[in-house]
């Protein structure tokens, strides 16, 4: 399996990706191993403060993707506590509020969970059923 991502990491750059994302599970051997193989950034998706973000680093990483639902301020904070400069971005959630913390716990960048479609629409509806 990993150098089947390894492969497709290459494949991806030689497309003109800007860079890759892997998922939590990616082992850090198949991230040196795409570090030694690629020279995009690679985003690798942290998912719980336990992880081993020491070896990740040393592994290749270049970006943290933090996606620890409820959890992400404080894994954020945790990251940022032991490397003040490594760049982070981080699931913001729903609200002002939780985005905000995420941002003051150390996020460099923000990714926005956008409302649902019916969400969206859901007034749009009611005023139309009201109207008829």
């Amino acid at each position: 399996m990993g150098k089947r991502v390894v492969n497709l990491a290459l494949d991806a750059e030689f497309k003109g990706a800007m860079g890759v994302v892997v998922n939590a599970p990616t082992s850090n051997e198949v991230i040196s191993a795409m570090r030694d193989t690629i020279d995009i950034p690679i985003v690798v998706t942290i998912v719980s403060e336990k992880e081993d973000i020491d070896g990740r680093i040393k592994a290749g990483t270049t970006i943290f993707n933090v996606s620890a639902g409820s959890r992400t301020p404080q894994v954020v904070r945790k990251i940022r506590e032991s490397y003040p400069t490594f760049p982070i971005m981080a699931t913001g959630g729903k609200t002002i509020e939780t985005i905000k913390e995420t941002i003051g716990a150390g996020a460099n960048a923000i990714s926005y969970t956008p409302p649902a479609t019916a969400e969206l629409f859901k007034e749009i509806m009611i005023k139309h059923r009201n109207s008829r």
